[in-house]
């Protein structure tokens, strides 16, 4: 797969990251293109086979070929991990921890509660949002801004996804609104925190820390009872979509 390539599954895939990837510097594009398509790829794989050994050694595959590029090992030529090693070289070996982070899905077992849905979601949306970030120039000693929105924005987007979820064993351990209420607090408290730090980051780190379209107001819904996360959660129009990008691109306004 060529860059090219990737980028049109990104655009069709993740089409909110893919518009985020546009407001970034063209020479930091494909950096954020083959991230995003290797994280698009390790999600997936514990879920090619219901059976947990086979998931797991599906997973288990793209951690040593990670390992492998992190020792200076040019990977055979392949669909993701070449254009990876173009953009990344060794240092996609540091990029194995993300799919390290899903190895509890080859087991299909839900969530037990809130604080185990914010340890998964700052393992994976959270260490994926600090690459991205640290990549387009944000500083170490901004890590922390970056991890608290990172978490606020991948709960939302974790809640977003609970109806698919939820029939696969991912979801939460029991269908109670009080835990889904609580992780919409925790989301919303985590967003102001960043947004309260925002000037310790560059501009230059905007197209790596976007949210999504309409996360607060959703998780505000979700508060005051109005959205049932286990039954069914709001699409995306397009035009929201839109909307929320030209915020981005004309104001470089990551936090709300």
């Amino acid at each position: 797969m060529t860059l090219e390539a990737c980028t049109e599954v990104l655009r069709q895939q993740d089409p909110d990251r893919f518009g985020a990837v546009l407001v970034a510097p063209p020479a930091d594009r494909p950096a954020l293109v083959t991230l995003y398509v290797l994280n698009l790829e390790i999600a997936r794989a514990p879920l090619q086979s219901a059976e947990p050994m086979l998931a797991e050694m599906r997973l288990q595959w793209w951690i040593d070929r990670l390992a492998e590029m992190g020792r200076g090992t040019e990977p055979p030529l392949h669909d993701v991990l070449t254009p990876l090693w173009d953009a990344w070289a060794d240092g996609a070996g540091d990029l194995a921890a993300l799919a390290e982070a899903r190895r509890r899905d080859c087991a299909r077992e839900p969530l037990a509660g809130p604080e185990a849905v914010v340890a998964y979601v700052d393992a994976t949306a959270g260490a994926l949002m600090w690459r991205a970030a640290h990549r387009l120039g944000a500083p170490m000693s901004a890590r922390g801004v970056v991890a608290d929105h990172a978490l606020g924005a991948g709960l939302a987007a974790w809640l977003r996804a609970l109806p698919r979820l939820q029939p696969l064993g991912l979801g939460l351990n029991g269908a109670r609104p009080e835990d889904i209420r609580r992780l919409s607090v925790i989301a919303l408290e985590s967003l102001r925190r960043a947004a309260r730090g925002h000037r310790a980051l560059p501009g230059s780190a905007a197209a790596a820390l976007y949210p999504g379209p309409r996360v607060p107001r959703f998780l505000r819904e979700i508060g005051r009872g109005h959205i049932d996360c286990f039954a069914a959660t709001p699409e995306i129009s397009p035009f929201q979509r839109r909307a929320s990008l030209a915020r981005l691109a004309l104001t470089g306004r990551w936090w709300r």
